[in-house]
């Protein structure tokens, strides 16, 4: 008996701002608030939490619940006003006389103590201090508990939480910081690139990731095509790898563009921890973290593009950044391309699903032909 397929789907549920532009007066140099980077973070008590981070500052948020509170039983009506105060009435009398919200009265006839307070005779009326009730109406709260500033020189290509559920890092360029969730004044350095003379620099870090499920251990790639795996209990100051995973040059096949399309953008880990998937310009490589001969399947995402290289080096897009992602069973791999299109690839020995899929906000419109290998449009 077959069944329908069923789809996920998503529906609105809330939004905040993350980061508002800031100005670096000591470098005279503008932070944009565009979000680079988002991860969520273990949950509590019903409460999401997720960390967000712009070129520079890194901030914790908790995104909960919360019942929508009422003020009742106020000692206002609502009919009679004078001025810019609400008139207050007695909850005892059933004629009551209108007072001033500062304790005057527009009856003349009362005596006076002072020239801005009176009360009648008899004495002022009970008072009926307002009561606040939780209705049964919810709203979204997003309250930000942690900022994590002042840490990177340059700007925050990633950032990944741990699987100890307490720290987390952040890289940039030329350094990876080690932060306590709890802790936001302090981090510690973990790994620098940056060499004594900044002309001796020769690659920067693009991308870092902890092991899904060993704390110990993390991964960063680089513009030159390598990515390095980091074991923290060698040493506070990861200098030296654990493994290294880079492909080796076909002979004869280096040309000028080599070294910038072999500029890996994104990694991640499977969530097993087994595979790593890396992302350069032209291809997805699956990297098995037990061989580092090279990677076991390599994907090509558009190679169509081949041929205009030169063209994308003269208008810059040949610098263009994607990111990739494995599914959870880790049978297929997916990244995105330009047109709004996506390619899905199954990894599974043997497979050989290619998908191309199109990104539309429009959910009536056509389904895409997936004629991408034939001219790419």
């Amino acid at each position: 008996m077959d069944y329908p397929i069923r789809h996920p789907e998503f529906r609105y549920k809330t939004e905040f701002q993350s980061h508002e532009p800031e100005f670096d007066y000591l470098k005279s140099l503008e932070i944009e608030e565009k979000i680079n980077k988002i991860r969520w973070c273990q949950t509590a008590n019903g409460a999401l939490f997720l960390l967000s981070t712009n070129d520079k500052t890194i901030k914790f948020w908790k995104v909960q619940e919360k019942k929508v509170k009422k003020i009742s039983e106020m000692n206002l009506d609502p009919s009679k006003a004078v001025g810019n105060g609400s008139v207050a009435s007695s909850s005892n009398s059933t004629s009551p006389k209108p007072y001033l919200a500062n304790g005057g009265s527009p009856d003349r006839s009362y005596s006076y103590l002072s020239n801005d307070f009176s009360f009648p005779p008899g004495g002022i009326p009970s008072l009926r201090l307002p009561t606040v009730v939780s209705s049964p109406e919810t709203s979204l709260v997003a309250r930000c508990r942690r900022v994590y500033a002042h840490a990177h020189d340059y700007h925050i290509n990633s950032i990944s939480n741990n699987s100890d559920g307490e720290t987390f890092i952040s890289a940039d360029d030329l350094r990876i910081n080690l932060w306590n969730l709890e802790i936001s004044n302090q981090s510690f350095n973990i790994v620098d690139v940056k060499p004594a003379n900044m002309e001796d620099l020769t690659e920067v870090i693009t991308s870092a990731e902890f092991h899904p499920t060993h704390c110990n251990m993390l991964a960063y790639s680089s513009s030159k095509g390598s990515i390095r795996l980091n074991d923290l209990r060698q040493s506070a100051l990861c200098d030296s790898h654990s493994k290294l995973f880079e492909e080796q040059e076909a002979p004869g096949s280096r040309s000028f563009f080599t070294e910038i399309i072999a500029s890996i953008s994104d990694i991640k880990f499977s969530k097993d921890g087994r595979f790593i998937l890396s992302r350069d310009y032209m291809t997805l490589k699956l990297w098995d973290i037990n061989m580092d001969a090279g990677p076991v399947s390599t994907f090509q995402v558009h190679e169509y593009l081949r041929p205009k290289l030169c063209d994308l080096y003269e208008n810059d897009s040949i610098f263009d950044k994607f990111e990739c992602c494995l599914s959870g069973d880790g049978m297929r791999v997916a990244t995105g391309s330009y047109s709004n299109l996506f390619r899905v690839f199954g990894c599974a020995p043997g497979s050989t699903e290619a998908t191309t899929l199109e990104a539309s906000k429009n959910p009536m419109r056509y389904p895409f032909q997936n004629d991408f290998d034939k001219n790419g449009t």
